[in-house]
């Protein structure tokens, strides 16, 4: 940290349990540790899963067609309120700050500037356009309102009927080097075997069922293709009754695997394919594939296409529709030279979102607001 710029005290905030994967939870235990390796001091606050939970114990809440591990108690926001106090930071980041009950707590607490990061999107916002007078009143008092994309910025915007540029735009990080130094699986890598990959919970809008439907069309012509499964979740069971007996075998359900474990599995495959159906509001995995030197066979989500363009980092097909999705991904298994030329462009991008890049940019913001 150079005498000019003094370290930062932050204060990360999630709404959801700290100790169940996820989206957001991954992103602000990552925006730590690149703040941290900056030399600043960071404090992580969020509901928990345990016997006593610091903040609040979760539960688990259908949302957008997902399962969100909340804390609703109000109680929730006492002693949240009672920790950024006992912090006293320069700045609070809270992140999805309309979501119950953290975005509350860390207003108000008034012990510091707060910004907070938008990351969801959906296409309908009917169901939060309910919410709508306690999410205006929320961010009005942020001293700054993040969106990780235009998708999310536009979701936000609409349900909550405010202009568009009231949100600034700082994406989703990614650990590059994690990825792209990661060492293959000698097991998967064969040459005259061709490999998918697949990542995500095996839930409905992940898509996993467009994609074993394009497998089962695919192999009619490719016998030796391969698809491994990471993830699990209750779509499991079906997916794989979807499968003719005799290609059960050609389809390997991983199950979660560690993060540490994760980089290898993408360093293995040929291609990384993500069929989402919906409720994208980035494209996290997509960053990971191509840190990892992957080209894409992606939907064409409005969150993914903050990542990625159609013909440059990869394919993306319109969500749904297995037959397009085993065009684009027979394209690209026959044509080595694009997917290289893919991946190198999918790297490029992958650099942009480094997390040093990204916090850097947050980083920026806090000292602005804490001026302020």
């Amino acid at each position: 940290m150079t005498a000019d710029v003094p370290p930062l005290r932050v204060a990360l905030v999630s709404p959801y349990d700290l100790e169940v994967p996820g989206g957001v939870q991954s992103h602000v235990q990552h925006l730590a540790a690149a703040l941290r390796t900056r030399g600043d001091e960071v404090v992580v606050l969020g509901p928990g899963s345990t016997e006593r939970p610091p903040v609040g114990r979760s539960f688990r809440v259908p949302f957008n067609g997902s399962i969100a591990p909340v804390a609703p108690s109000p109680l929730a926001v006492r002693r949240l309120r009672e920790q950024l106090r006992a912090f006293a930071p320069d700045a609070v980041h809270v992140h999805e700050p309309v979501v119950p009950w953290a975005g509350l707590a860390a207003v108000r607490a008034d012990v510091a500037s707060v910004v907070g990061t938008f990351h969801a999107w959906s296409a309908d916002a009917r169901a939060y356009q309910v919410a709508r007078p306690y999410g205006r009143r929320i961010l009005n008092r942020l001293a700054s309102a993040i969106a990780v994309s235009d998708a999310a910025a536009s979701y936000h915007a609409r349900a909550l009927g405010l202009p568009v540029g009231r949100f600034r735009i700082v994406p989703n990080g990614v650990d590059v080097a994690r990825f792209a130094e990661a060492a293959p699986i000698a097991e998967i890598i064969d040459a005259d075997r061709p490999t998918l990959l697949f990542v995500g919970r095996l839930e409905r809008r992940k898509g996993l069922e467009p994609l074993i439907r394009a497998f089962t069309l695919l192999k009619t012509q490719r016998p030796d293709l391969r698809l491994y499964v990471v993830g699990d979740g209750p779509e499991r069971d079906r997916c794989q009754q979807l499968l003719p007996a005799r290609l059960r075998a050609d389809v390997v359900f991983l199950g979660r695997v560690g993060q540490e474990e994760l980089p290898r599995f993408f360093a293995s495959c040929d291609l990384y394919v993500s069929p989402a159906l919906g409720g994208e509001s980035f494209g996290i995995v997509l960053l990971e594939a191509m840190a990892a030197g992957r080209p894409l066979v992606a939907s064409d989500l409005p969150g993914y296409r903050s990542v990625a363009r159609d013909g440059v980092q990869g394919r993306l097909v319109p969500p749904g529709e297995p037959r397009a999705l085993a065009e684009a991904i027979g394209t690209l298994l026959d044509n080595p030279a694009l997917r290289a030329a893919m991946a190198a462009e999918g790297r490029r991008t992958a650099a942009a979102h480094d997390w040093p890049v990204v916090a850097g940019r947050l980083r920026e913001i806090y000292l602005d607001v804490s001026a302020r």
